[in-house]
């Protein structure tokens, strides 16, 4: 067993302080990586110690693989943990890192290659029983045979790209006519968008929830599920709220979705964190969709039920350690909702926002955490994901987390930029919410700009007339302080800094 006592974590922002946190309180030493971008951002002051990678562009910074495998031997690093997206799935680094006597804090390079082609995963799962959405089980490409296998699954179908996420490289086919040019499309994206031209079928369900399982298994073979995730509400199918336990999840079929899981995870000779994805149909019939071969954003919800830290989790099983717990020693403990704060405009189709944070208050209370990776006065890059933050509460029903939600949102206090917290607060205060009764259609059926234009009242034109003069008269006088402290913090950190 391999004992780690110093990691490189190869992200940014919220992720990267959330795992290094984790290991200070375990007593292992961190490295952070950063572009030029990124140089005062909160993960580069929180390391031990620092390296800059490059430009802003990922492509010369965050996903520099050798580069970051260099600074790694450089600085005697035992272990490399990915975070999530960058380098997070990408097999060939995981690899690298293996190689060069490095410890990868996540699945093994074959995992990642099957389940990050939804083709080879769903071959591989097809021998456990997993319930599999109708479709094509190789790639498709003769228009006349695609044709005829979408005739009998039946219309409407989906397209989709292998190497596919995020909904990119997806075409949904509502009748025979359409299906050509959609295929053409289809094929099209996913070459441009992974580099990979293979494109499946399956049945297209309409108004499916998203729902997911966590796993954790060790390299000795036990494996368990964490329970579900529901992560329903989602605009370009990418997710803003998510929730655990799901309001429609009943235990039987907890249990049957965990024991599929577990099944998909095996398939694969899974180890560490992952997450298998479902659709979920109309009549509560489960279909697997994905499996996804790191931590996950929402993570933070299921930690929260299980009182697990995951993070923990995925090193002490890259150390070598058996799970400390079983299946039967997991239970469900209150209700948790996350909402993601991304610098979006909700009105104006949820489009990127950029600008300086120039106020940033973060909720406070029992129950309340927020996963951020900024600081009032920060900009809001461009050149990466628009999250700014994690909005996660906690609390004993689903009834009680939702209030506490609305408060800490109505709490959060953020100048400088459009978020999407106002949309938040209004999808969590929906009766389909409420009541449990939304699919991934949340969006579509129920958001228009319109219900954001609130009507503010005579009182609150006062406070935020009174906030922005208090802003201005101590913005202006502040600047040359801002930049002195700014200039001394960063010599204080420039031995550390590379």
């Amino acid at each position: 067993m391999a004992k780690i006592k110093k990691i490189l974590v190869a992200n940014r922002g919220e992720i990267s302080l959330r795992i290094m946190r984790t290991a200070k309180e375990m007593g292992i030493a961190t490295v952070a990586v950063y572009s030029e971008a990124d140089r005062l951002s909160p993960h580069v002051l929180f390391a031990d110690e620092a390296v800059c990678l490059g430009p802003p562009a990922s492509s010369k910074s965050y996903l520099l693989g050798d580069k970051i495998i260099k600074v790694c031997k450089e600085l005697a690093v035992d272990a490399i943990h990915p975070g999530y997206g960058f380098l997070s799935e990408n097999a060939d680094f995981a690899r690298k890192v293996t190689q060069a006597g490095l410890i990868f804090i996540g699945p093994s390079p074959e995992a990642i290659e099957v389940m990050g082609s939804k083709l080879a995963a769903k071959q591989a799962v097809a021998k456990y029983d997993i319930p599999l959405v109708p479709g094509t089980e190789q790639a498709i490409s003769d228009i006349g045979v695609a044709k005829k296998r979408a005739d009998e699954i039946g219309y409407p179908i989906l397209i989709k790209a292998s190497a596919g996420g995020g909904g990119k490289g997806m075409r949904i086919v509502e009748n025979e006519e359409e299906f050509e040019e959609q295929m053409h499309r289809a094929v099209s994206e996913a070459q441009s968008s992974f580099g990979d031209s293979a494109v499946f079928i399956e049945k297209y369900i309409s108004s499916p929830r998203h729902i997911e399982i966590q796993v954790l298994g060790d390299q000795q073979g036990n494996m368990v599920y964490l329970f579900e995730r529901e992560c329903s509400i989602q605009r370009r199918h990418q997710k803003l709220i998510e929730e655990a336990p799901s309001a429609v999840v009943s235990p039987a079929m907890r249990k049957a979705m965990g024991e599929a899981a577990v099944g998909v995870a095996k398939a694969c000779d899974y180890y560490g964190a992952g997450t298998v994805e479902f659709i979920v149909d109309g009549d509560l019939n489960f279909f697997f969709l994905e499996m996804n071969t790191r931590l996950q954003v929402e993570h933070p919800v299921t930690e929260m039920i299980t009182g697990k830290d995951l993070v923990r989790e995925q090193i002490l099983i890259a150390e070598g350690k058996s799970l400390s717990f079983s299946q039967e020693e997991l239970k469900i403990h209150g209700h948790a909702l996350e909402v993601r704060v991304y610098a979006e405009d909700p009105k104006n189709n949820f489009l990127p926002d950029i600008g300086r944070l120039e106020t940033y208050r973060r909720p406070q209370g029992a129950g309340i955490r927020v996963d951020d990776g900024f600081e009032e006065g920060m900009d809001i890059p461009i050149y990466y994901d628009p999250m700014i933050a994690k909005l996660i509460t906690y609390a004993e029903t689903r009834d009680a987390a939702i209030e506490k939600m609305v408060r800490a949102i109505d709490d959060y206090k953020i100048v400088g930029i459009q978020t999407t917290l106002d949309f938040c607060k209004f999808a969590i205060q929906h009766e389909a919410f409420v009541s449990g009764a939304f699919d991934t259609k949340f969006v579509e059926n129920y958001f228009t700009p319109a219900v954001l234009a609130q009507h503010i009242t005579e009182a609150e034109m006062e406070l935020l007339s009174a906030l922005a003069g208090e802003f201005f008269v101590k913005n202006k006088p502040s600047e040359s302080l801002k930049s002195e402290q700014r200039s001394a913090q960063e010599s204080a950190w420039r031995t550390r800094l590379r």
